[in-house]
């Protein structure tokens, strides 16, 4: 079974008992002294235990001044490497190959991650974050290179396996390949050849301080795909020069911080194994094994590609942190148990880079936690209702049922998933129904029982008297008093997404927050012109995200528009009418969807007082908010509540 993906192969002296690879993903798990922490090496470990051949660690900094984020690890001291030397061991007791990589962010970080100003290229502020830099000197270039040879030297010493130095995603390694970012005039800027020897001469120095029999890997960009980039033809023509700089092996991911729709960490609007075919360009070119990696989650579809020599190695990122058992449970034939990443970006690099918090997983609300161990057992199984099965409910029946509760859960649907049911209807969204489907099989194997189409009343309680609730009933629609709002026309978002109201052109969907532009992609795909009305001046949804930058572009694409600062005044039976500014205007009209938000239905929550009976609400019958609020609320009152 998946003999490609599962069987060994060698870098350089280095054997590693099978084809996959997790790849750096920063958590923000370290200490602000560039050690590691106990709730890193815990994470890591899991990892390793789950049965990858190789984990390569997050990002390090040979320098203190490359720092991405102010608690990223440190190989800038050897007073760090006891602490590198931890991870070492923690990986190694589960099994696995362990690589350190070694990154400097470049432009493409704070000041108060770095110390002060930050350092490139040439003195030209990151595109996306605006951060003023400063262009570094010829000695400062030469600092550097030796910063990266020590820190790899240290690694080695700490019992690492491998180096990975990160030359992609548009940091200082990446820069100085790139025209878009290195415009200097000297030997290190201007020709491919003089914006490539930065990268080239630390390679040759990380060479000569680890000597030949230790394997170093390298991650490039194979595509920046920004205008004023460098290419795949680039790569292709540097591949062998990386290699004969002392390269073993090339990690080819894709992109750069400006890259639209962010390719470097691909949402679910993207196919999978997208990136393979410059994975394939490069070993053609380089010779030697290369990683694969783009929006890879299942073991099959990398086994396919290492068939088809598209790679000989695969890297499975952000499935790592939704399972940290998925080799494991493929090894053993349980891929029904397999937790699945839907690529949705809320809980790790959105969290990561927009919410400035430590990564964790949607899905996965035990990511980055497994430090703290199993939760409290309960004695007596007593009994816990957890009303309503969309997201939060079953993320709470699953972690209340693991201390030992008998559960039951009352759904006033036909079937679980709550929000979920539309919430997976719009394009490149059907996939977060695998969660679903994935907890209720859980539960069932547990014993818990699934009651549906069964509204839950307060008389209910009082008769039977549970010994605890959890409260996840969600939320309702709410829709604004506009004259003519409740015409034979008009529908909730909702109803349109679950098929209950046939779309119909043109269509005027009024709200242009998450659930009125994915309600606008569906019509859109469908080949309605929809036109968006949205009250406030700036849109909800910004372009910053993997996702919404594609439902943005999938409705331009569709003919699809957006008016901004639009209030609207009244709905007639062809028509829509709003005001913007002073002025009042009307846009045809034949199917009005309403997404003006929800008010969480937790009606409950005073005979549940009343009665005294012990009780947690969670996910949207607190206030309505985002998948991962409602997953992570619901576990955590599964592992807190009382009987």
């Amino acid at each position: 079974m998946l003999e490609h993906l599962f069987s060994p192969v060698t870098i350089n002296g280095m054997t590693l008992k099978n084809r996959a690879v997790m790849p750096p993903m920063g958590t923000g798990y370290g200490n602000a002294d560039g050690t590691a922490s106990e709730r890193l090496m815990h994470y890591l470990a899991a990892r390793a235990r789950g049965g990858a051949g190789l984990i390569i660690t997050e990002i390090c900094a040979p320098d203190p001044r490359g720092k991405g984020f102010p608690n990223e690890l440190g190989a800038w001291s050897d007073d760090l490497i006891p602490s590198l030397g931890k991870i070492s061991a923690a990986v190694h007791r589960e099994g696995a190959k362990v690589a350190l990589q070694l990154h400097h962010a470049g432009r493409e970080t704070f000041a108060a991650a770095a110390g002060g100003l930050p350092e490139a290229p040439s003195a030209i502020p990151s595109a996306i974050l605006g951060q003023p830099c400063e262009a570094m000197s010829l000695a400062r270039i030469a600092e550097l290179v030796a910063a990266f040879a020590r820190a790899a030297a240290r690694a080695k010493e700490a019992g690492f396996d491998t180096v990975e130095l990160h030359g992609a995603h548009g940091y200082l390694l990446n820069q100085f390949l790139s025209p878009f970012s290195n415009q200097r005039e000297d030997a290190y800027g201007g020709s491919e050849e003089n914006r490539s020897r930065f990268v080239l001469e630390t390679l040759q120095a990380v060479r000569a301080a680890v000597g030949p029999a230790f394997p170093v890997l390298i991650r490039i960009s194979g595509d920046e795909l920004i205008r004023g980039g460098y290419d795949l033809d680039f790569t292709r023509r540097l591949a062998p020069q990386l290699v004969a700089a002392g390269a073993d092996a090339i990690h080819v991911s894709v992109g750069v911080y400006s890259t639209p729709g962010n390719l470097s960490i691909a949402s679910m609007d993207t196919a999978t194994g997208f990136n393979l075919f410059r994975a394939r360009a490069i070993r053609e070119a380089a010779g030697v094994p290369v990683i694969g990696v783009g929006r890879i989650q299942r073991p099959a579809d990398a086994d396919r590609a290492i068939a088809a020599g598209d790679a000989d190695l695969i890297s499975f990122g952000r499935q790592h942190l939704a399972d940290p058992d998925f080799i494991s449970k493929t090894l053993a034939g349980r891929e029904e148990d397999i937790r699945w990443c839907v690529a949705c970006n809320q809980g790790c690099i959105e969290r990561l880079s927009f919410e400035m918090r430590s990564t964790t997983c949607t899905f996965n609300p035990e990511c980055g936690q497994e430090y703290r161990g199993a939760a409290a057992a309960v004695t007596g199984a007593p009994r816990l209702w957890v009303i309503g099965a969309g997201p939060a409910g079953l993320a709470a029946a699953l972690a209340s049922r693991e201390r030992g509760f008998a559960v039951e859960i009352f759904e006033k649907a036909t079937v679980p998933g709550g929000q979920l049911q539309p919430a997976s209807r719009p394009p490149h969204k059907q996939p977060f129904m695998d969660w679903v489907h994935w907890a209720v099989r859980q539960l069932e194997k547990r014993g818990v029982r699934l009651h549906y189409n069964e509204e839950m009343r307060a008389e209910i309680l009082r008769r039977d008297r549970p010994d605890a609730v959890i409260l996840a009933s969600g939320a309702s629609p709410v829709v604004a008093k506009i004259p003519g709002i409740d015409g034979p026309k008009v529908c909730d978002a909702r109803d349109v997404l679950m098929g209950k109201i046939a779309p119909a052109a043109p269509a005027v969907v009024l709200g242009a927050g998450y659930v009125g532009m994915e309600t606008a992609d569906y019509l859109v795909a469908r080949g309605i012109d929809v036109v968006l009305l949205e009250m406030q001046p700036a849109h909800p949804v910004g372009k910053l995200t993997a996702h919404a930058y594609w439902l943005h572009r999938r409705i331009r694409e569709g003919r699809g528009r957006i008016v901004l600062g639009a209030t609207v005044t009244r709905v007639e039976k062809d028509a829509v009418f709003y005001r913007q500014g002073d002025e009042e205007r009307r846009v045809p009209a034949a199917l009005v969807v309403t997404a003006m938000g929800a008010r969480p239905d937790n009606a409950l929550e005073g005979p549940l007082v009343q009665l005294g009976i012990s009780y947690r609400v969670v996910g949207d019958a607190v206030t309505p908010r985002r998948l991962l609020e409602a997953i992570h609320e619901g576990h955590q009152a599964g592992r807190d509540i009382q009987g």
